[in-house]
């Protein structure tokens, strides 16, 4: 009998073909500026095909301009999703797109709707290419002045795609290696429009589509949308005015007041799911480097550039606390009922991705990581975020795979990867009795 792939094992069969491909091509010997291994290179490829950002050496003083040309690809590849990225080549060759086309088209880019789905893809990479041209120049004006026009155009390109894809790699190894954004700290027009591409890419294509279609009215947007936009602001202020009264007098002593409320903004819009940093997170506090643990886990919009949990999943959770606790029978937000369906679908995504975040943590840990940095860069991966403490390069092989693991379930979907590898389960005939058991 024939073995049919379905439409999540395809996804998650192109993304590690993506990904095969990519560790080939950083492999070649004009790829690098010494050589690299073939783990490392799979690594790499890994990470930016997953959109993640750790990584096991400087992109900038190991890969030449082709192999930053190929991370750079594999970033814009891995944000939009493969499937995305085909459909637009199939859209170039005037090939009609057919129903299997589409509805793996919904599965990438997580989306209910089959009608209308090549306008909302065309409107995806238009928005796209738009949003990060724009994030180019600006960028681009601040990095020309300081390396020249051609290297500060090309930088500005490589950063608002990593940017807006939530990546999180940089060249900034130019000046000193792992470096990040640290030496624009204090420089409002970079650090601005980094965290404009890192929520514009974080909030999802659906609720892009949404605001196309309905414009600033806040009565006419999908619940959906609502939800998002009320959660983004509320973790990235919440998360802005904890990081301030956390590290004013910490990791952000040595920057100027302005300073302070510009790196306390960053770093709580960065670990949603972007990777970049512009102050030395090892100087974190406990509190703060456990506050950037919930918020990387959290991570971003569903359907969008961003990993993690997701906000909307965190939402529902909490909802269903709060209504618990309330003794109600429903869950209601913003005038409309949530089916129940949606809480059943939230709690095993969110208990399958947290279970591989400690997984992980602890094959850290029993090759003898410290249990914070573990932890650290164990929901770096699985969330892929790619902010570090600088440990992935001295990590041993197998947490290193481990690691390569995580990224790649947390891009593809820790649930969709469990799905699909095992098999669909046959309906039985009859239901058997119900009995009930003690919670607490």
């Amino acid at each position: 009998m024939k073995y049919k792939l379905n439409s999540l094992q395809i996804l998650a069969a192109g993304f590690a073909l993506v990904i095969l491909a990519g560790a080939a091509l950083l492999c070649l010997p004009f790829a690098t500026r010494q050589g690299i291994s073939f783990f490392d290179a799979l690594f790499i490829s890994t990470s930016a095909t997953c959109v993640t950002g750790l990584v096991v050496c400087d992109t900038f003083t190991t890969f030449t301009l082709f192999g930053q040309a190929v991370i750079l690809a594999l970033i814009q590849v891995g944000g939009l999703g493969f499937m995305m990225v085909a459909i637009l080549f199939w859209i170039a060759l005037g090939r009609r797109i057919g129903l299997a086309q589409r509805a793996l088209l919904m599965e990438s880019v997580g989306i209910w709707q089959l009608g209308g789905i090549v306008r909302f893809t065309r409107r995806v990479l238009l928005g796209t290419a738009l949003i990060e041209g724009v994030g180019a120049l600006l960028l681009a004006s601040r990095f020309c002045p300081k390396f020249g026009l051609a290297t500060g155009l090309w930088y500005g390109v490589f950063h608002s795609v990593s940017a807006f894809c939530n990546a999180g790699f940089d060249l900034m190894g130019r000046q000193t290696p792992y470096s990040s954004l640290t030496a624009f700290a204090e420089d409002w027009v970079v650090n601005l429009t980094v965290m404009g591409l890192i929520l514009a890419g974080g909030i999802g294509f659906f609720v892009w589509n949404d605001l196309v279609e309905k414009g600033l009215h806040w009565k006419r947007w999908r619940l959906h949308t609502r939800i998002m936009i009320s959660a983004t602001l509320i973790l990235t202020l919440g998360g802005a005015a904890a990081f301030y009264l956390l590290e004013k007098d910490g990791a952000f002593a040595h920057l100027s007041p302005s300073g302070q409320v510009l790196a306390a903004l960053f770093q709580s819009v960065t670990p949603r799911t972007a990777g970049f940093n512009t102050v030395d997170l090892g100087q974190l506090s406990e509190a703060g480097s456990l506050l950037t643990i919930l918020l990387m886990f959290i991570g971003a919009g569903a359907g969008s550039t961003g990993g993690g949990m997701k906000v909307t999943t965190f939402v529902v959770i909490a909802l269903s606390v709060l209504v618990r606790v309330r003794r109600r029978r429903e869950m209601e937000l913003c005038g409309r009922r949530l089916e129940e369906d949606v809480l059943k679908a939230a709690c095993p995504a969110a208990a399958l991705h947290g279970t591989l975040f400690l997984l992980g943590a602890f094959v850290l840990c029993c090759q003898g990581v410290e249990l914070k940095a573990a932890l650290f860069e164990s929901v770096s991966a699985i969330s892929t975020v790619g902010l570090s403490l600088s440990l992935t390069p001295t990590l041993p092989a197998l947490s290193r795979l481990v690691l390569i693991f995580l990224m790649y379930a947390g891009r593809v979907g820790s649930l969709s990867v469990a799905m699909a590898v095992t098999r669909k389960g046959s309906r039985a005939k009859l239901r058997n009795v119900t009995e009930k058991i003690i919670l607490g």
